[in-house]
C-alpha cells in the first residue's frame, strides 16, 4: 500500500510539472513483481473445467537459453568501442538503423552463424509471419523498419514468450509498461501477447525513447535497461553516446549486449543467404478477419462457426489466456481465419452448446487417500464412490478410478431452428432466487459461468435479478436432471410438479418419436422468447391474454421482463 501511495504521488507531481515524458517513462520502467503464470492459471481453475490448451500457455524465451554463453563471449571481446571496420557507402544504404561493425557485433555475427544457428534459422522462419505487419506499423510512425529485428532478439518472434524477468510477448513488455501503453492485462486477457496491439505499443514506446535521447543506439538500450538508467549514466559521465557509456561500469552486461546483438540480427536478417541461411521456410504473413462476440465465448466455438481448426483459432487469439473471451466485457472482437467473416456471422445464430460429463482416469499411488484424490480434482467423496461403484473409501495401489468433469460440446443447428426446438439435450429453466449469483448457480450445476452467460445472451455475469429465468443445456449420463421431468415436444411443453429439492426448476427434454397426450388437470403452454422492445402488455395483446395471467404463469413479481428470457404462455 505504501508503495502504491508513493507511486501515485510521484505521478501527480510529474503531471503537474513542466517536465517532459522522461520522468513518466522512468516510472513505467520501474516494475512491480508479477504473478507467476502457473499461479495465475491455477487461480482460473475454479472457473474452467480444464487447463487452457497448450497453444495458449506461456513459453520460455528462447533468447534466454544461451545467455550465459553470450555473456562469456562478450567478456572476451575486451573494450567497447564504436570504431571498427568501416561499412561501404553502398552497404550502408541497405539499413535505416545506424549500423556499425566492431568486436561485439562481429562476435554476434559469428554466434548466430555457428553456435546459435538453430535458433536464428527458427527466428528467420517466424519473421515471415510478422514482417509485413510490423513494417507497416513502423513505417506509419516514421520509425526505422529495421527495428523489426528488435522483436527477434527480444522473443524470437514468439507471441507467448515469457522471460525470467516476467516480460511477455513479441516485444517482451513488462506488465506496468504494457498497461501504460494501453495494453490490457488481467486474468482473462494479456494483450502483450496480441501481435498487432503489442506492436503498436512497442512503436509508441520506441518513438518516445528516440524523442528523449535523439540517438537510436541509446533508445534501444533504454528499451532494455530503462530510460532512467541510461539518462543517469549520460549525466554522470558527461557523455552522449552508447558505446562510451558501455565502456563504463554503469550498465548491466545484458543491456550492453543488446545493441550489438540487434545490429548483428539486422545485418544477417537483411541478407540471410549471404551468411549461409538458405532454404528458410518462411511462415505465411499473419492475416485474419474479425468477429464481435459476447463474453465467455469459447475459441472452440469460434473454430466451429468459422470452419477453422481449433489450433488455428488459438494461434490467432493468443492473448486470450483461458481459451474464452473475457467475462468482464460486454463484447470482444476475436480473430478468425481470413475470408470467413460472412460464414461466421451466418453460423453465429445456429451455434448451440451443452455441458456434458466426461471422465478421465486416475491411478492411485502409495499412501494416497480418497480425501486427497477428491481434493485434487475438487469433487466430493459421494460422487467419486458412486461413479466407481465403490462401497468404501479403501483404495489399493494401482487402482484405476474414473474422475468425472464437465466438458463443453458445440454444434451447429439446422438452419431456421432454435436450440430449444431442435436440441436433444436436457434443458433446465432455472428461476433465480434472491441472493443467487451466476457464480453460485454455476457451482450448483457444475458448469462454467461463461456458459450460463453465453446460453442466455447476458451482457454481464453480474447483471441478473431475482425471478429471472436462465436456460441451461446440460447432459448427464442418464440424460435427465430431475426424475419428475416431462417430455418436451418441440413447440409445446408440459410444466411438471417440481421435486421438493429442486422446487425452482423446470426440466424439459425432447422426444422425437411421439407426442404424449396432456394428462387431465395439467396445463399446456407455449414458450415465447422475449425480444427487444417487448412488454407484458404487448405480449398479452398478441396472445389474447392479460399481463396478470402471464405474471402468474411465470411467477413474476412485476411487469419487468428482459430480452432473451422465455415466458410460459397458455394455449389459446
Amino acid at each position: 500500500m505504501r508503495f502504491r501511495i508513493c507511486l501515485l504521488l510521484a505521478l501527480l507531481l510529474t503531471l503537474t510539472s513542466c517536465a517532459n515524458k522522461s520522468a513518466l517513462l522512468d516510472l513505467v520502467g520501474f516494475e512491480e513483481q508479477e504473478n507467476n503464470p502457473a499461479e495465475e492459471i491455477q487461480l482460473l481453475e475454479s472457473e474452467i473445467s480444464l487447463l487452457p490448451p497448450v497453444e495458449l500457455l506461456p513459453e520460455p524465451v528462447e533468447t534466454e537459453q544461451s545467455i550465459v554463453e553470450e555473456l562469456e563471449a562478450l567478456e572476451k571481446t575486451g573494450s567497447w568501442d564504436e570504431q571498427g571496420s568501416q561499412i561501404p557507402a553502398a552497404e550502408e544504404e541497405k539499413y535505416d538503423f545506424p549500423v556499425v561493425i566492431n568486436k561485439q557485433v562481429e562476435m554476434y555475427l559469428d554466434l548466430f552463424q555457428n553456435k546459435q544457428r538453430h535458433f536464428f534459422e527458427r527466428w528467420l522462419a517466424r519473421s515471415g509471419k510478422y514482417k509485413p505487419m510490423i513494417h507497416r506499423e513502423l513505417e506509419k510512425a516514421g520509425l526505422p523498419k529495421d527495428l523489426l529485428y528488435l522483436a527477434m532478439i527480444e522473443s524470437g518472434f514468439n507471441q507467448r514468450a515469457y522471460s525470467r524477468a516476467r516480460a511477455t510477448g513479441l516485444w517482451q513488455f513488462m506488465k506496468r509498461t504494457g498497461r501504460y501503453y494501453n495494453l490490457d492485462v488481467d486474468r482473462y486477457v494479456d494483450e502483450r501477447r496480441d501481435a498487432l496491439k503489442s506492436t503498436q505499443a512497442a512503436v509508441d514506446y520506441l518513438g518516445d525513447l528516440y524523442e528523449q535521447f535523439g540517438d537510436w543506439h541509446l533508445a534501444v538500450a533504454a528499451y532494455n535497461g530503462g530510460p532512467g538508467k541510461i539518462r543517469h549514466g549520460l549525466r554522470k559521465y558527461k557523455i552522449n553516446d552508447f558505446w562510451t557509456l558501455a565502456e563504463k561500469r554503469h550498465l548491466r552486461l545484458e543491456t550492453k549486449m543488446y545493441v550489438p546483438k540487434l545490429i548483428a540480427a539486422i545485418i544477417i536478417g537483411k541478407e540471410p543467404e549471404k551468411y549461409g541461411f538458405t532454404d528458410i521456410d518462411y511462415e505465411k504473413p499473419l492475416e485474419y478477419d474479425t468477429l464481435e462476440v459476447g463474453p465467455g465465448f469459447s475459441l472452440d466455438a469460434l473454430a466451429l462457426i468459422s470452419d477453422g481448426s481449433k489450433k488455428e483459432i488459438r494461434h490467432l487469439n493468443q492473448e486470450l489466456r483461458t481459451g474464452k473471451t473475457p467475462l468482464n466485457r460486454r463484447s470482444y472482437v476475436a480473430n478468425i481465419p481470413k475470408g470467413t467473416q460472412e460464414l461466421a456471422k451466418a453460423n453465429l445464430s445456429r451455434l448451440h452448446s451443452v455441458v456434458k460429463t466426461g471422465y478421465k482416469t486416475h491411478i492411485t499411488q502409495k499412501t494416497e487417500s480418497l480425501t486427497a484424490i477428491c481434493r485434487k480434482y475438487n469433487i466430493n467423496k459421494t460422487t467419486l464412490l458412486k461413479v466407481n461403484n465403490l462401497r468404501s473409501g479403501e483404495l489399493k495401489v494401482g487402482q484405476r478410478l474414473r474422475i468425472p468433469y464437465s466438458m463443453v460440446d458445440y454444434q451447429l443447428l439446422p438452419e431456421n431452428t432454435t436450440a430449444l426446438a431442435s436440441s436433444g439435450d436436457s434443458l433446465i429453466l432455472h428461476t433465480i432466487k434472491s441472493g443467487e449469483t451466476i457464480s453460485s448457480i454455476a457451482k450448483k450445476y457444475g458448469v462454467p459461468q461463461a456458459m450460463i452467460v453465453n446460453w442466455n445472451g447476458l451482457q454481464s455475469a453480474h447483471r441478473i435479478r431475482a425471478g429471472q429465468q436462465l436456460a441451461l443445456y446440460i447432459v448427464r449420463e442418464n440424460g435427465m436432471i430431475a426424475s419428475s421431468a416431462k417430455v418436451y415436444t418441440g413447440t409445446k411443453s408440459k410444466v411438471t410438479t417440481p421435486t421438493r429439492k429442486n422446487d425452482h426448476l423446470i426440466v424439459l427434454t425432447e422426444n422425437n418419436k411421439t407426442r404424449p397426450a396432456v394428462a387431465a388437470g395439467e396445463q399446456s403452454y407455449n414458450w415465447y422468447q422475449v425480444k427487444a422492445g417487448d412488454t407484458l402488455w404487448t405480449i398479452s395483446r398478441r396472445f389474447n391474454t392479460s399481463p396478470k395471467k402471464i405474471r402468474i404463469w411465470n411467477n413474476l413479481k412485476s411487469n419487468t421482463i428482459h430480452p432473451g428470457s422465455k415466458l410460459k404462455l397458455k394455449d389459446a
